[in-house]
C-alpha cells in the first residue's frame, strides 16, 4: 500500500485527506481516509510542519500502517542540501524512520540543491521538485516520474487534492 497526503484549510479549520493505493502504476484509489480538526494554528514562516504534521498524525490513528510501503506528502521532506528536515521530514521520524517519506511539491526551493530532482511528466516544461527520506531520491523520483496520468501531476495527486477541497 502506498498512501498520499494533502490538507486543506479554511477558518481555524483543516481537511486532511489521504488515499491508498495498491502500486505506482495504480489508475484508482482502493481507500480514501478523511477527517476535519478544529483549533488549527495560522502559518507560521519556515514551520509549516507544526500546522500540517499535527493533521497528518491524527489521520495516521485511522490507518493501519502494517503494509504500507511509501507516503507521499504535498511539499517538501528536506528544505536544504544539509538534511534540514521540512514537514516530511519529522513525519518520517515520527514513523520510527520506518516508511519512506516522498515530498512532491510543485514549486521549487532554491535552498535545496542536490537533495531533490526535478522531475518532468507529460509535455510540461515545469517540473515537479520530489525530496526524500528512507528511500533513494532517485528511486523516489523515478516512482512520481511513472505514476499514472498524462499531465505534470499525476492523477491519483490530483485526486487526493481535489477531496481535500470538497
Amino acid at each position: 500500500m502506498i498512501l498520499a497526503f494533502d490538507t486543506y484549510y479554511f477558518e481555524d479549520k483543516a481537511k486532511t485527506v489521504a488515499i491508498e493505493f495498491s502500486d505506482w502504476t495504480a489508475e484508482s484509489v482502493t481507500q480514501v481516509y478523511e477527517e476535519t480538526i478544529t483549533g488549527i494554528d495560522e502559518y507560521t514562516p519556515g514551520e509549516f510542519y507544526k500546522r500540517e504534521l499535527p493533521c497528518i498524525l491524527s489521520l495516521l490513528k485511522q490507518i493501519d500502517l502494517s503494509t504500507c510501503k511509501t507516503i507521499i506528502v504535498d511539499g517538501f521532506v528536506v528544505l536544504d542540501d544539509e538534511n534540514k528536515i521540512g514537514l516530511g521530514g519529522y513525519l518520517y521520524n515520527r514513523l520510527n524512520n520506518e516508511i519512506p517519506i516522498i515530498g512532491v511539491a510543485k514549486n521549487d526551493f532554491i535552498k535545496i540543491q542536490t537533495n531533490k530532482r526535478a522531475v518532468y511528466r507529460g509535455e510540461s516544461k515545469k517540473p515537479l521538485f520530489i525530496t526524500a527520506k528512507g528511500i533513494d531520491l532517485d528511486v523516489a523520483a523515478n516512482c512520481i516520474k511513472h505514476m499514472h496520468g498524462p499531465y505534470r501531476f499525476p492523477d491519483l495527486l490530483k485526486q487526493v487534492d481535489a477531496l481535500g477541497r470538497i
